[in-house]
């Protein structure tokens, strides 16, 4: 079928790190786990709820439409929800969610999606999207997609600003991307001290900008005013071209009701009155084939170490072996220097800002526009290889007809 991630990584200039256990025997510790737990999972479910918690078999079309179809908005993401679950029930699917971040991602998780109780308080208990509690830590759904130890499988965990995805393929991690954090509020106070999940990967990245010479800084800087969400959006895959997504088409199909629908277009219509875009900032601030922004190889040393560290803001999103793959790939300098790196919006803290990451298979965004620069999203996707599409298409290129 091809390589998995960490071939892919190691491909491009990474040197194995040896040794009797090396990434390669830890790779396949971890999926062994993440086999255990996902079965123990499934077989402690009713029947009722292990219909919805899996999704067979893997190669039926429907499934595969339904695995690549992802959301990081408070909406059905398709499977059990934790809420649904009995206690042991979801230990077992934290345990699952563990086994597909490093620890400090998985903290990060746990931390967002305990923010639900935050926003309903920040809110007024009284925003309404069409269920009995709009903000709920319990609508972080789990699916499961094939049969755990199968040569093919996969798990998803999603729900509002969280989306993990996994792939695995004769025991190794074949995909990771796309993973989406986000955080509403994105800056909580705290009893002598403050909350902000996603504040070191916005910190890395204005360090970054502000580090470089006033020509450079022109030259990242994509746009004036910032964009009021992800370019990507939760699209399957990425391509050239592609505009920022409106927000009501990042549901699972229409909104239930006229009232509901009526509610996206006013947060959409304050969304863009806040960031002034017209249709042409947004073909300003459309994807593209070549990188925007400032290439790595025109950075000093000290600016290329911040941006080593941010690239490591995402990719140690993924399952610790790839994440630390990852690691050693941005160490090798050619890798890095084709890494640009692209800014909108000002550079002061509490100010909308976006920044975006390019590179080979390299796409990385951020926002914190909403809420008055207090609502951030943060995705990490490959183009070529999200869901492990790349891998997929080789495959059944092989198999004969």
């Amino acid at each position: 079928m091809g390589e998995k991630v960490t071939d892919r990584v190691e491909a491009a200039g990474l040197v194995d790190g040896g040794g009797a256990a090396g990434p390669g025997d830890a790779e396949r510790t971890l999926v062994d786990d993440m086999v255990r737990v996902a079965t123990e999972f499934l077989d402690s479910l009713p029947e009722a709820l292990s219909a919805r918690a899996v999704r067979t078999p893997f190669d039926d079309p429907a499934v595969e439409a339904e695995r690549v179809r992802w959301f990081y908005t408070p909406t059905d993401h398709g499977g059990v929800p934790l809420g649904e679950l009995s206690p042991r029930q979801q230990g077992l699917a934290m345990r699952l969610l563990a086994s597909g971040l490093t620890r400090p991602a998985y903290a990060t998780a746990c931390v967002i999606m305990g923010l639900e109780n935050v926003l309903d308080e920040l809110e007024g208990w009284s925003v309404d999207w069409g269920r009995e509690r709009t903000r709920d830590p319990g609508l972080y759904w789990v699916r499961v997609f094939g049969r755990p130890g199968d040569p093919l499988w996969g798990w998803r965990v999603g729900g509002h600003h969280v989306s993990v995805n996994l792939l695995i393929h004769e025991g190794r991690i074949a995909a990771s991307t796309p993973s989406f954090l986000g955080a509403n509020p994105a800056t909580s106070p705290l009893l002598a001290g403050t909350l902000r999940p996603l504040g070191g990967a916005e910190d890395l990245a204005r360090s970054v900008m502000g580090s470089l010479r006033r020509p450079d800084q022109a030259r990242a800087l994509l746009h004036p005013r910032a964009i009021s969400d992800i370019v990507s959006g939760n699209r399957a895959r990425v391509r050239p071209g592609d505009r920022m997504m409106h927000l009501q088409d990042l549901f699972r199909g229409p909104l239930p009701t006229p009232e509901l629908s009526a509610l996206a277009h006013r947060l959409d219509e304050a969304a863009e009155r806040d960031s002034g875009y017209t249709e042409q900032d947004h073909e300003t601030m459309a994807l593209t084939h070549d990188p925007q922004g400032v290439p790595a190889h025109e950075m000093t040393g000290e600016q290329r170490g911040l941006l080593r560290e941010l690239l490591a803001a995402y990719t140690d999103r993924s399952p610790a072996p790839v994440a630390d793959a990852y690691r050693r790939h941005y160490l090798v300098e050619h890798n890095l220097d084709r890494v640009h790196f692209g800014w909108a919006g000002s550079v002061s803290p509490g100010e909308p800002h976006y920044y975006r990451l390019t590179g080979p298979r390299l796409l990385i965004e951020y926002d914190n526009t909403q809420r008055a620069a207090n609502h951030a999203h943060s995705v990490w996707r490959d183009p070529d290889g999200d869901f492990g599409m790349d891998l997929l298409a080789s495959h059944r290129t092989e198999i004969p007809h």
